[in-house]
């Protein structure tokens, strides 16, 4: 079994909202024996995970983390909303920055409507600032490809703009941590109301379906990436 059923299988449960007991007693198995599942100790065989799948009312291949998608659908280039009118034939060669543009754009209007649902004005400017800052830092280093690129267009020198940044997005995520996470010091203030910000499956499959399944691939991307490395 892969590493991502037992998370999957937890996160489903709790997102139910019942106790493992409660669990183990629909699923036919004992709880320690669904714990053991849950925490990845024991294998389970084909049987459990159809019958899991079809209490969550999720797709086999959700459920042991082969799709970001409930009903185990894979998201495809032309499924995902384009972020301009203009349509043109894809050159096999970029069809990668195409389909990842998109997911970053569709992502992207998921994350700055949950900052709106913040009303916090000073986390809504330093999650800006970090998106704004990993733009410019991205556009210079492709901008170095050609040497007869100008420098002159900007006016911090590169070696100093790459650690400038860095420094100033470090602070960025620090002050959006403090007010997430509630560790506020007195000149921050705190989000009035976090229920907005309650996410779950359910929440982005009825709040944003045009925009979640390139959110969930783009999260799926990013921690095949992350756990590679």
């Amino acid at each position: 079994m892969n590493s991502e059923f037992p998370r999957i299988l937890t996160l489903l449960r709790k997102e139910k909202g019942i106790s493992q007991k409660q669990a183990a007693q629909e699923l036919g198995v004992s709880q320690a024996l669904l714990s053991h599942y849950e925490k990845g100790i024991r294998e389970c065989g084909l049987a459990f995970v159809v019958k899991a799948a079809d209490f969550y009312h999720v797709s086999c291949d959700f459920l042991l983390g082969r799709s970001p998608e409930r009903q185990g659908t894979t998201l495809t280039m032309e499924e995902l909303p384009d972020a301009a009118e203009k349509k043109e034939l894809p050159n096999p060669k970029t069809l990668a920055a195409v389909y990842n543009k998109k997911l970053l754009f569709s992502s992207m209007n998921i994350l700055f409507d949950l900052l709106a649902k913040s009303e916090n004005k000073t986390l809504i400017n330093e999650a800006s600032s970090f998106m704004t800052l990993s733009v410019y830092r991205l556009f210079r280093l492709i901008f170095q490809a050609n040497r007869n690129n100008n420098e002159e267009m900007f006016m911090l020198p590169k070696e100093l703009a790459t650690a400038k940044a860095q420094s100033a997005m470090l602070l960025n995520e620090a002050v959006i941590s403090a007010i997430t996470t509630g560790a506020l010091p007195k000149e921050l203030e705190q989000i009035s109301n976090k229920d907005k910000l309650a996410i779950s499956m359910e929440v982005l499959d009825q709040r944003y379906p045009a925009d979640k399944s390139a959110l969930l691939n783009l999260i799926k991307n990013c921690e095949h990436k992350l756990s590679e490395e």
